[in-house]
């Protein structure tokens, strides 16, 4: 079996060893088109490129919003 650097794609369990990220995330990033796939015969393959790039990319994960502040019009805090 060839040395998961010298592969040129990815299954999706082989991606999710290679990336450290999670099946489902990969999967949810495929199906936004955030991260390229091609299908060949039965299989969902991820080119080793685009791994790379959407990871160099950088995950944006959007951060909590601070609670809102609601201004009482009554006098009182």
């Amino acid at each position: 079996m060839a040395d998961m650097n010298d592969k040129i794609s990815y299954r999706i369990d082989e991606a999710v060893k290679a990336s450290g990220l999670g099946r489902s995330f990969l999967y949810e990033r495929i199906a936004e088109g955030a991260l390229r796939s091609v299908k060949v015969g039965g299989r969902r393959l991820i080119m080793r490129r685009d791994l790379l790039e959407f990871i160099d990319g950088g995950i944006s994960v959007k951060p909590h919003a601070p609670p809102s502040v609601v201004e009482s019009t009554d006098g009182f805090p």
